[in-house]
């Protein structure tokens, strides 16, 4: 209520009851004020009474929720179920306009208030995150693949003669698909193995960008968050080579806003050298539905090319549940969730390595990753090619997620192109392994748990080698453990 109604309710409520409910509401505006006023992730996380308020505004703004509102268009905003409405706080019209995802609606200002405070808030967490010079971003209601096409597509139309794309090597299907969805050939440049690790062939980079000609390649894309025991791109020396010979650089960043050694890497290769835009997923770092991401770059004409590029308006679901799940957390709440990962993966490791050694195996020395671990498994791999594939399936069936088993030989086609060892990011890798990881939201029981399953599990394939072959799997120690 305005101060008017206030004023009027006193004359059916005790003045002091009404001023006391009154001076409730205003300490809510207040938090709603700052928010409009610095465009930054509150530190403190609103309650949810405070979040409701606020998009309860933000939805009597747009036309479809008009008193008396007549709408004789194509697009009205019209929802046949109130479940449906409810759901979207009836903030129907979704974001930008048909030439500008980043627009304003006429019809939708609480809508399009909302994807512009969203965007700034998104803004700031970037730069709490580590990516401190970061100057534009805006979220786009795709998935990680589909937001790096549309910024392949962008760089085209500055460089249309260009048709190759140069990629370190990461087996993971969206990114590769991007470009061969944007219309490029992509450049696979194999990783170079030093101890346990997969790293940039920095040498082979540049080498190809001199064979095919600077002019022809429309940028390098690298990869920051990765599966170990492929480690992050040497980002700043990539950075370098784009400057150099005048080359964007995109990069995935797909769940790297939770690392800050991988945000680190993101800012101090924009120092020294050159990144267009990096663009990361929302629900791997935020802990929303999957649908949505965030590109990001250092120069905010560009960001808004990418934006322009985006064909008509868009979903605002992506944008209202990071926008609700930022103000609950705040800024402290988010943090603290980046301190609690880091702990998390001490745990894990520390747990992963005590059962590997139990098990006759080893932990992968990987320390430039800063997510993911990854454990050998060479003795099951000595039971039976099928024993390291069956491992994966008896932890899935026991409820043990995100575990990636990853066997020797494994050569895939995806998208016309033959991948040698596919999913070890590299043609010969040494030896199968078994990969976890400790992303944001991960708890101490997951952890506890997971290793609990995982020893379970190597046991059970232990047994079952020790009584169906004549020469079983030598014993790590006094303990039945079998080996991985």
């Amino acid at each position: 209520m305005n101060t008017e109604n206030f004023s009027i309710s006193e004359k059916l409520v005790a003045q002091s009851y009404i001023r006391q409910g009154s001076q409730a509401r205003r300490s809510h505006e207040q938090l709603i004020r700052l928010l409009l006023e610095q465009g930054k992730c509150p530190e403190e996380g609103w309650s949810e009474t405070t979040i409701e308020l606020f998009l309860n505004e933000l939805a009597v703004m747009d036309s479809n929720n008009f008193l008396g509102n007549c709408g004789v268009g194509e697009r009205e905003g019209r929802v046949a179920s109130s479940l449906v409405a409810r759901r979207h706080y009836r903030l129907i019209h979704g974001i930008g306009r048909s030439g500008d995802i980043a627009a304003v609606q006429p019809k939708a200002a609480g809508s399009s208030l909302l994807n512009k405070l969203t965007n700034s808030v998104v803004l700031d967490i970037l730069k709490l995150s580590g990516v401190r010079s970061v100057a534009a971003c805006f979220i786009v209601p795709m998935a990680t693949g589909m937001s790096l096409t549309l910024c392949f597509l962008t760089i085209r139309q500055k460089r249309p003669q260009a048709r190759y794309i140069i990629w370190p090597r990461i087996d993971q299907k969206s990114c590769f698909k991007a470009m061969i969805t944007a219309g490029f050939d992509p450049v696979v440049i194999e990783n170079i193995l030093e101890g346990d690790e997969l790293r940039t062939d920095l040498e082979a980079v540049e080498h190809k960008v001199q064979e095919l000609g600077a002019d022809n390649i429309l940028c390098i894309h690298s990869t920051t968050s990765c599966f170990a025991p492929r480690v992050p791109d040497r980002l700043e020396e990539l950075a370098n080579i784009c400057a150099k010979y005048d080359i964007p650089h995109v990069v995935n960043n797909a769940y790297g806003v939770q690392s800050s050694k991988c945000m680190h890497l993101i800012e101090q290769g924009a120092r020294v050298g050159r990144i267009d835009a990096f663009v990361q997923s929302l629900d791997k770092n935020f802990m929303v539905p999957v649908g949505g991401a965030i590109i990001a770059g250092f120069n905010q004409s560009f960001i808004q090319e990418i934006s322009q590029m985006y064909p008509g308006r868009a979903s605002a679901s992506p944008s209202l549940d990071v926008f609700i799940t930022l103000l609950n957390l705040g800024a402290s709440g988010y943090k603290k969730l980046l301190v609690e990962r880091k702990e998390m993966y001490t745990y894990l490791a520390q747990e992963l390595k005590r059962l590997a050694e139990a098990h006759g195996e080893r932990l992968l020395q990987t320390p430039h990753n800063p997510i993911s671990l990854a454990m050998s498994l060479d003795g099951l791999q000595a039971q039976s090619d099928k024993a390291v594939t069956q491992l994966g399936s008896m932890l899935f069936t026991r409820q043990v997620s995100g575990a990636r088993v990853v066997a020797l030989g494994n050569d895939q086609m995806v998208s016309g192109h033959m991948f040698c060892g596919f999913m070890s990011h590299s043609e010969c890798y040494p030896c199968p392994y078994l990969n976890v990881a400790s992303s944001v939201g991960i708890k101490h029981d997951d952890v506890t748990v997971c290793i609990k399953r995982l020893d379970k599990c190597l046991k059970s394939l232990r047994k079952k080698s020790s009584s169906g072959c004549s020469s079983p799997l030598p014993l790590s120690g006094q303990e039945d453990h079998g080996g991985d």
